[in-house]
């Protein structure tokens, strides 16, 4: 299964910590067994699921989407604002 990640996931992903990222790879791999983890969104969100983890903390949202042979990443972030920016960005 392909993995792709658009440029904001890169973004965000580029601003943690080195910790903090093997975190994102442990979900990311979470995701990778099992596609259908995520909590699918309705409305205007309706392709997108979420997948909530904890980092430090803190709830740590992080949004893909499941093609046939891919999975998108396409943000990551707290709760605060969460599906506000994502609704903006798609």
């Amino acid at each position: 299964m392909m993995i792709l990640q658009t440029p904001l996931f890169a973004r965000q992903l580029k601003k943690l910590s080195s910790k903090n990222k093997l975190c994102i790879e442990d979900a990311v791999k979470k995701i990778l067994q099992d596609p259908l983890r995520g909590e699918q969104k309705k409305g205007d969100l309706r392709d997108v699921k979420v997948y909530k983890f904890r980092l430090k903390d803190s709830l740590c949202l992080l949004a893909y989407t499941v093609g046939a042979q891919k999975i998108c990443l396409i943000a990551l972030g707290n709760h605060e604002n969460f599906y506000r920016d994502l609704k903006g960005y798609l």
